[in-house]
């Protein structure tokens, strides 16, 4: 029986991870078919519009971005124009740019491209950039919570591990990925589902695998989120030991973290 459960689970991520790869396929062409306004076409779009229109629409667009990160759904640029800016597409990299500046004089996020091939954006919150997750502020929020404890695995363990670890780490945490938790509802879609959809974990198929296997690396949100200090800091609390004591983790973690050359790549910055 638990042999037959395995092997569905199994069937069930690799079934899932097909899925993904043609959503993302079919991202990528869905983008393709939106054009860059040149500064030109985006100076005589203007002139076509008054400044209440082009105010009420970077509002739709402010408000869509944050109706996303309370999810913390990533946003596609192709979602954006398709749903949002429609016929004011012409104007986008104006339209864009006055969100970013809304986002960060009002709200105090900065608007990021987590990835250039797909234009995909996040909201991170400016002091987050500096300070960023820490194991105190995961308390308010049992989700994050449990990823903490997975990125700091990841963390720990050189940057990725099998699924395997993964699940019997939560197992000994009395967190069973093959049963409902109270709290998390179904474990297994919010780690390989959620998580990975809002971008704070991988999901990879590992090649040559029979039966199939996957394995979790960090995701780009995490990258910009989560401070590598602080989960050394909380193991060294943990295990009674100073952080040094993983110099290799303790190296990296005190490193240049990316998500200060991550967070200068604004839409404004970026636009192609």
């Amino acid at each position: 029986m638990t042999q037959r459960k395995r092997l569905s689970n199994t069937q069930i991520s690799s079934q899932n991870k097909r899925q993904s790869s043609v959503f993302v396929a079919q991202e990528e062409v869905e983008d393709a078919a939106f054009t860059q306004p040149s500064t030109s076409q985006v100076q005589r779009g203007l002139e076509k519009l008054t400044a209440a229109q082009v105010d009420q629409k970077t509002a739709e667009v402010v408000q869509y971005f944050l109706v996303k990160d309370q999810k913390k759904i990533p946003v596609r640029r192709a979602d954006l124009v398709k749903h949002v800016v429609k016929e004011y597409r012409n104007i986008y990299p104006e339209i864009i740019k006055r969100a970013a500046r809304t986002f960060d004089q009002v709200f105090g996020l900065k608007l990021i491209e987590i990835d250039s091939r797909s234009h995909m954006y996040i909201l991170v919150n400016n002091l987050a950039t500096a300070d960023r997750i820490s194991p105190i502020e995961c308390n308010a929020n049992p989700k994050m919570g449990l990823l903490f404890v997975l990125l700091s695995v990841i963390f720990m363990k050189g940057g990725v591990v099998r699924e395997n670890l993964i699940w019997n780490t939560l197992k000994k945490l009395r967190v069973d990925p093959g049963e409902k938790h109270e709290e998390f509802g179904d474990v297994r879609r919010v780690v390989t589902d959620e998580f990975v959809r809002q971008r704070y974990l991988e999901y990879v198929r590992i090649p040559h695998t029979e039966p199939v296997e996957f394995e979790f690396r960090w995701g780009q949100r995490a990258d910009m989120e989560v401070s590598k200090a602080k989960i050394l800091e909380f193991m060294g609390q943990l295990h009674e030991q100073e952080p040094q004591s993983w110099s290799q983790q303790y190296r990296e973690a005190h490193s240049t973290p990316n998500a200060a050359q991550a967070s200068s790549t604004t839409p404004t910055s970026s636009q192609r």
